[in-house]
């Protein structure tokens, strides 16, 4: 019998709660979500939006990439807390440095996944997670970056210079209503980075409520060209409905 996804919906995955240790001596709650029968083709580090905003590993993408990717497109996908960050999994140890210290959190999570043999690991921020990504994820293990409502606060020139001289791929999902960078502002700014492709998406806005499907079918183009989109809406197996805390940090 074939079920509609929903919001809540989790397909068949094998699921690990993990820890991920910094080099400046914190532990960080995450999760490692990996297809359940098969290898990953692809691996996704999910850098979640601005802690101090209500962003944690738990926001509604990364939730829904965590639920459905390993069943959809044979994906991995490892999401964490940043420092001094809460989910319904746990407090990260430590507290927000406002981009800084995070730089370790990144690298923690970049080691897990070359440890742990993940391939071809992909960085995706959202908000806040893609200064991280910009300014603290272009290591060699990197493949490339996938960047959701990129505001470009933090990240300078020397930053998206790098980048560019690295020629590792750099896909900027810009919402047309976004409150920061909208998309022909985000084509000019990004034209520091020859490879970017600078993609708009119509009618949405910076948390992309509504529009996760979207976005999670432009992840999968991008880290899976193989896996047909976008992706499909229904599921012909066991699956779960699995209603998720949102905690206050």
């Amino acid at each position: 019998m074939s079920t509609e996804i929903r919001a809540n919906t989790m397909l068949p995955a094998r699921r690990e709660q993990i820890t991920l240790h910094t080099a400046d001596g914190l532990k960080l709650i995450g999760e490692l979500a990996l297809p359940e029968s098969r290898p990953p083709q692809a691996t996704l580090i999910c850098l979640h939006p601005l802690p101090t905003h209500g962003g944690m590993m738990d926001s509604h993408i990364y939730r829904k990439a965590a639920f459905r990717l390993p069943a959809l497109a044979d994906l991995a996908v490892l999401r964490f807390n940043t420092r001094g960050t809460v989910s319904e999994a746990g407090r990260s140890e430590g507290s927000f440095d406002g981009g800084s210290s995070e730089r370790f959190d990144v690298a923690a999570a970049l080691e897990f996944a070359e440890f742990h043999d993940l391939p071809n690991v992909w960085l995706v921020g959202w908000s806040f997670g893609t200064d991280l990504t910009l300014v603290h994820g272009l290591d060699p293990l990197v493949e490339g970056a996938v960047l959701i409502s990129p505001p470009l606060r933090w990240s300078i020139e020397e930053h998206l210079a790098a980048w560019a001289e690295s020629g590792k791929p750099v896909h900027a999902l810009i919402p047309e209503l976004d409150d920061y960078l909208r998309p022909d502002e985000a084509r000019r700014r990004f034209a520091a980075i020859p490879q970017a492709e600078v993609i708009g998406f119509p009618d949405t806005k910076h948390l992309w409520v509504g529009k996760a499907e979207a976005a999670l079918d432009a992840i999968v183009r991008v880290v899976a060209p193989d896996v047909p989109t976008p992706l499909p809406r229904t599921w012909d197996g066991p699956s779960e409905t699995r209603q998720v805390t949102i905690i206050d940090s």
